[in-house]
């Protein structure tokens, strides 16, 4: 009964942004870490960044400082804050647990970063 919906995403220039929204529901995010994940057409998904149920982040080098994850407890909703957008940030976002469960992956929301 586990799901994530996410939504948040869309068509912008390179140097926008966007911020994404993951809605959980079936588990608590305060206490598990999380991820973004994405893939872009051709490619293997990856984490993008993580938080865990302490706050603690990660972020791999790609988005490093331009990216930020957080999450609102009340709401059991993470975030994904996206600035400074590149055309090679293009993708399908998606979130999940880290470890990822296969049987969680929601549809993800899309992501284009284009001129």
């Amino acid at each position: 009964q586990v799901q994530f919906v996410e939504s948040g995403g869309g068509l912008v220039q390179p140097g926008g942004s966007l911020r994404l929204s993951c809605a959980a529901s079936g588990i608590i995010l305060r206490i598990i870490v999380m991820g973004w994940y994405r893939q872009a057409p051709g490619k293997q998904r990856e984490l993008v960044a993580s938080i865990t149920g302490g706050g603690s982040t990660m972020y791999v080098d790609s988005v490093k400082g331009r990216f930020t994850i957080s999450r609102d407890n009340a709401k059991n909703t993470v975030y994904l804050q996206m600035n400074r957008l590149k055309p090679e940030d293009t993708a399908v976002y998606y979130c999940n647990s880290y470890p990822a469960s296969g049987s969680n992956w929601g549809q993800g929301t899309q992501v284009t970063v284009s001129s």
